[in-house]
């Protein structure tokens, strides 16, 4: 008898080994596992959970933690505050379509994926403080229908575009830009019925003469902020009034500025390049520089004639004074003969002088190469 006895309490102590740490009640059941130096959420856990606080531990909500959550649909409330979450992901926590409580407070949290909250439909209450969080799309938040607190005091915003409708929001400890990019905050803060807690605290980061100003009631003109705007329009031009020529210019030189925007960003410590007038100006001296060169090439041509083409320089006709002295110097040359006459003389020039024809009828040329371009006499 004793042995199936103590099969049966085996068998129960294995099938839900964390049972005790649950308080479970016909209504809920909450399981505390705060403190446990956990990396992960233990899937032991009692699936039929309603209330699960996990802080306290090592947990980074990665893939297998998302397989872990789906399986606790019954979920209403969610504590993982003061754990080493660094990436809220997409649709990780679609299943939990009866969570109201959601707490990932005091984390390293820097990124929240669009879709980090699908699903979430009937969640109330959000405490993202104490995290590292410097943008938080107003999207993200405006698909929780049902949210009415939402808490994101000590992280890095600056600016937030909210468009959804709370009780109560929690701004302060952030460095916030009162500038024309925090107007909807303000004007959304001033016009709904949403209670910013810690108002007094909530404090202009930037500019410095702001810097004791509530974000409430910072001095941010929206005349100005329409001014730059307009002035922004009226300074571009439109396309239709540009020529073609304008166009090609205007286009070259703006993909200049993005060529110089994305050095700079690449190489922040870098200078600034040029100015965009200056290398306009040098496209401009380059192109008239070069449309003169054209224009005396076409009107003038002889002036390049001469550097292009291969001119043979004409022989000189020997002058007849020069021919007599010439031949009289050849004459010298030969050596003197006893017992002849200047008839005798004049036939010894004759024959020294006569060009022998070859057979062929072709006299040869020295400075011609190609035996096919020989000059047929």
């Amino acid at each position: 008898m004793k042995i199936p006895w103590l099969m049966i309490w085996i068998g129960a102590l294995f099938s839900d080994p964390v049972t005790a740490d649950c308080d479970t009640t016909s209504l809920s059941v909450t399981c505390e596992e705060s403190g446990k130096n956990y990396s992960s959420i233990p899937n032991s856990l009692n699936k039929s959970v309603t209330k699960l606080c996990l802080s306290n531990n090592n947990i980074t909500l990665n893939d297998s933690d998302k397989k872990v959550l789906q399986l606790f649909i019954n979920l209403t409330e969610l504590y993982l505050n003061e754990n080493a979450i660094t990436v809220l992901h997409n649709n990780t926590f679609c299943n939990l379509l009866k969570l109201t409580v959601l707490d990932i407070s005091s984390n390293y949290i820097s990124t929240i994926e669009q879709a980090a909250f699908t699903g979430l439909n009937q969640l109330s209450i959000l405490n993202l403080n104490h995290n590292k969080i410097s943008q938080l799309d107003s999207d993200t938040i405006t698909t929780l229908k049902n949210l009415t607190i939402l808490r994101l005091q000590d992280n890095l915003l600056k600016y937030f575009d909210v468009k959804a409708s709370f009780k109560l929001i929690t701004l302060n400890g952030n460095p916030w830009n009162c500038s024309c990019g925090l107007l909807s905050l303000q004007k959304w803060l001033n016009t709904s019925n949403v209670t910013m807690e810690h108002e007094n605290d909530t404090l202009c980061a930037y500019p410095d003469v702001w810097n004791k100003s509530s974000i409430k009631t910072a001095p941010i003109q929206k005349s100005d902020c329409d001014s730059r705007r307009g002035s922004i329009a009226v300074t571009t031009p439109s396309t239709s009034a540009i020529s073609p020529k304008n166009i090609a210019i205007l286009t070259f030189s703006l993909n200049s500025s993005n060529n110089n925007i994305r050095s700079n960003a690449s190489n922040p410590g870098s200078p600034p390049l040029g100015k965009t007038w200056a290398f306009l100006l040098g496209v401009l001296v380059f192109v008239l520089s070069t449309s003169l060169l054209i224009f005396i090439a076409i009107k003038f041509p002889q002036w390049y004639l001469y550097l292009i083409s291969y001119n043979h320089r004409r022989l000189e006709e020997y002058e007849p004074e020069i021919f007599d002295k010439e031949f009289t110097t050849d004459l010298s040359t030969f050596p003197s003969i006893s017992n002849t006459n200047e008839h005798d003389a004049i036939v010894a020039f004759e024959q020294t002088h006569t060009f022998v024809l070859e057979e062929d009828g072709f006299i040869e040329d020295k400075y011609i190469d190609d035996p096919g371009l020989i000059e047929k006499v």
